[in-house]
């Protein structure tokens, strides 16, 4: 097998080694370690190839390659197989359970029953059925930490048992194998066990599934790890980072650095892994994500998916911009931001959702854009998206404002549903009808509306706009509020709730904002400004200011010869002549300042203008995104079991994420065993929902394990 070195084993499999026909190793056939030992050295003390021992011995180029790690860190004892399962029979006999039992039943406390019976309180529980069993023939190889209970002892595990806090097992071997560009992604290991913590949020998978975040966001980047075009390998591939940004987010860290705030293993278990990613490695792989420029397929990909599974939700779709301030020392554009009535620097993103407020759109908006200028922008991307014969309904409010922009909406196919702008007459008392609307969540609306056809001017007057106008009256205050639409329902009612319920997207906004980082920097990089764009020209702006302070002196000066006047005194010539050279002044500094172009070049005023790279941004807002919409759909699922659910479902979701929970694999199926919530009420609602879920009969991702989740039994 080498230069001077000889392989022989007999078909008992007794063997050895000989270099230069000197018997250097031997084995006999009942001691495995010492052949794997022999392999070991011949390749360690460079005799031979790995590949050519390897064959020899009859085994792959990477079991020679382990064993040689699992030596190099514990010596000859970790290449000796150890086997895997109990080392003795279960001390829980039929007569040990009976015996228990009876005890139990005599009112023993478990412990005294436990001391009686010579057997552990874990085992005392399982026989009194207080704790799930689980087949021993189940995920085998998992188990070290079962076959290292010992007797009698607090961790005693007989077969079948759960370990609590069970730790992942680790993947030395695999990290390693990435390393040498030999393993494209970490398989996911269920890691089984009892009471382990933040496992509550797998409950997410099936509502996560039904967004297509994973499928959208492989047919986008592909499977593996990218990097400029050229596949290369890695522990934490494309699925590990998705769901780890998940995960974060459903526990309260949507931010990467909020992995340091975050117990690495608990978050490895949700990932089948032995730990997550930390913040340097999440950073660099959504940075290399970044660099492909795809992250606007990715939000295409997601809607495209939420259209065609969501049909008639998208049938009216709310719009409106979100600021997102920025406090750093680059030079970006100014925005208002309403939050804090302030202008200052900051990005614009304009977001689309549908009729419930979940996300389905969302783009970097231009400096200064206004929503009017955005909705001509929405006419391609939704287009592209429900098709040529669909006819949505765009809400937005009055930013959106223009007349002339609504008859361009009508025309590409699109109604429109919007606030009217500016002084309107109001409509008489008389013209009002009580109408009666029952919204989705099934709650009665009253409301007092008026209903006719209007002709709004645009183009100086040239031109109108014909649509209808619904006015809603409030009886207490006397305010009216009118709506201007191209709809042509029968029912007024449906069209005025309809426009009310644009708070949704306020709530997309605010709820993102609390919970899933939307204001959220993510990343650093800065990208050139447009030079050639026209902004304000400051030289005007300072021209205008010291023509204004001219006017203010001479309005001054007028102001004392008037009050000279009145006391019966004369200017003299000094003070006049002062008079008239401020006047020829002033009149200098208007034509100046009117021969000023009110616009530059922004490369004229500001050549270190930038714009915040939105590449990293936009991925991560995908994600969350997705999240929410998930979310989101496990709030209206979790609606008939929870009487408070309008106002409590979301903060009952995000304690049921936060639960600890088993898990359990037996065949073909992953058991997720709940632990009972805060209170009786929200434990029931959470195993209503339980039962919702196990109808998907979802796959845990990247396994062929079906989910089924339950409550544990107090």
């Amino acid at each position: 097998i080498g230069d001077g070195v000889a392989f022989a084993e007999d078909p008992s499999g007794s063997g050895g080694i000989f270099v230069w026909g000197q018997p250097t190793w031997s084995w006999d056939a009942s001691d495995p370690g010492a052949r794997r030992l022999a392999a070991v050295q011949v390749v360690n003390a460079a005799l031979c190839r790995q590949r050519d021992v390897a064959e020899a011995f009859g085994v792959n180029e990477t079991t020679v390659w382990r064993w040689r790690e699992e030596y190099a860190d514990g010596g000859m004892g970790a290449l000796l197989p150890i086997p895997h399962g109990p080392k003795r029979p279960s001390k829980l006999t039929t007569e040990k359970v009976d015996e228990i039992r009876a005890l139990h039943y005599a009112g023993k406390t478990i412990a005294a029953v436990a001391e009686a019976t010579g057997v552990s309180t874990f085992s005392v529980r399982r026989a009194l059925g207080l704790t799930p069993r689980r087949p021993v023939s189940s995920n085998l190889d998992l188990q070290a930490d079962d076959d290292e209970a010992g007797e009698g002892g607090a961790g005693e595990a007989a077969a079948g048992e759960l370990v609590a806090l069970a730790k992942p097992t680790e993947r030395t071997n695999e990290r390693a194998a990435a390393c040498g560009g030999v393993l494209d992604e970490a398989a996911p290991v269920i890691c089984e066990g009892s009471s382990l913590p933040l496992v509550g949020s797998l409950l997410i998978l099936p509502a996560l599934a039904a967004t297509g975040l994973l499928e959208a966001a492989t047919a986008v980047y592909g499977a593996g790890r990218k990097v400029r075009g050229i596949h290369r390998s890695a522990f934490y591939g494309l699925r590990s980072l998705v769901l780890c940004v998940v995960f974060s987010c459903l526990v309260g860290e949507p931010r990467a650095e909020g992995a340091t705030r975050l117990d690495p293993v608990a978050i490895g278990r949700l990932l089948g892994l032995d730990r997550a990613p930390e913040v340097k490695r999440l950073r660099f792989r959504t940075a290399e994500l970044a660099g492909e420029r795809r992250a606007d397929e990715l939000v295409m990909a997601l809607a495209q998916h939420h259209v065609d599974a969501h049909p008639k939700e998208v049938g009216l779709l709310y719009i409106d911009g979100h600021v997102r301030a920025y406090h750093g020392g680059a030079e970006i554009p100014k925005a208002h931001v309403a939050r804090i009535r302030l202008a200052m620097p900051a990005e614009v993103d304009t977001w689309i959702t549908d009729r419930f407020g979940d996300g389905l759109l969302v783009w970097q908006s231009a400096p200064g854009a206004s929503l009017a200028g955005e909705l001509a922008l929405t006419v391609d991307k939704v287009r592209s998206l429900l098709g040529p014969d669909a006819r949505p309904t765009l809400c937005f409010d009055r930013g959106g404002w223009s007349p002339k922009l609504f008859a361009q909406l009508v025309l590409s196919g699109f109604d429109i549903l919007t606030y009217r702008k500016y002084t309107k007459t109001p409509e008489p008392r008389s013209a009002f009808v009580d109408h009666v609307f029952t919204d989705d969540l099934g709650h009665t609306q009253h409301y007092l509306l008026s209903d006719r056809t209007v002709r709004v001017p645009y183009n100086a007057n040239r031109r109108r706009f014909t649509c209808r106008q619904i006015v809603k009256l409030d009886e207490a205050t006397g305010h009216q509020t009118q709506i201007l639409t191209t709809r042509d329902d029968a029912d007024p009612a449906m069209i005025a709730h309809a426009m009310f319920s644009r708070w949704r997207v306020e709530n997309f906004f605010r709820y993102m904002r609390a919970h899933y980082g939307l204001d959220a920097l993510d990343a650093y990089e800065t990208i050139p400004d447009d030079p050639d764009r026209l902004v304000a020209n400051p030289a005007k702006r300072k021209a205008a200011r010291h023509a204004g302070e001219a006017a203010q002196s001479i309005t001054s000066a007028e102001a004392n010869r008037r009050r000279a006047s009145f006391d019966h005194l004369e200017a003299n010539r000094e003070l006049t002549d002062a008079y008239m050279s401020a006047q020829a002044e002033l009149e200098a500094r208007r034509a100046a300042a009117k021969a000023i172009p009110a616009k530059v070049p922004l490369g004229l005023v500001r050549p270190d203008a930038v714009r915040i790279d939105v590449e990293r941004k936009r991925i991560m807002d995908a994600i969350r995104m997705a999240t929410y919409n998930a979310e989101s759909s496990l709030a209206r699922l979790l609606a008939p079991h929870y009487a408070r659910a309008e106002d409590e479902a979301r903060s009952l979701l995000r304690e049921a994420f936060r639960t600890s929970a088993d898990l359990e694999v037996n065949g073909a199926t992953l058991h997720v065993r709940i632990e009972p919530l805060s209170a009786p009420r929200r434990t029931r609602a959470i195993a209503g929902l339980c039962q919702e879920l196990n109808a998907t009969e979802t796959i845990y991702p990247g396994t062929n394990l079906k989910l089924v989740y339950s409550v544990k039994e107090v």
